[in-house]
């Protein structure tokens, strides 16, 4: 996709603040933190949105939740506790149509979250 601004960081085209990656998966600081720890992590293949998965991405789906326990080890996050989730089209709060987990932590989270 080479309008997707997702796309163009798995590519280098631009530089996020990068904390873990993979052959399949890249994670990087969100520029406008929800917490005070806001990881995206996002496949490097392009898919719009949860609707457009399909069984063939089922693993890939896999890495991208590994990669979240991954990060919140690193940032010591993982016995503190913290928020994953993935937003799907424009009215559940997706603006960037390249699918991404948001890992969230490192203050005491609300229920219901939206």
């Amino acid at each position: 996709m080479t309008d997707c601004l997702f796309c163009k960081m798995c590519n280098g085209e631009i530089e996020p603040d990068v904390v873990y990656q993979d052959d399949d998966v890249l994670a990087f600081r969100d520029v406008n933190p929800q917490a005070p720890t806001h990881v995206l992590i996002i496949p490097k293949t392009h898919i719009s949105t949860i609707n457009d998965l399909t069984p063939e991405h089922e693993a890939l789906i896999g890495k991208l939740y590994l990669a979240a326990k991954q990060v919140a080890s690193d940032e010591g996050l993982a016995e503190r506790g913290y928020r994953v989730v993935m937003n799907c089209n424009a009215e559940a709060g997706q603006s960037v149509f390249h699918i991404h987990l948001h890992m969230l932590g490192g203050r005491a989270m609300q229920w219901p979250p939206g």
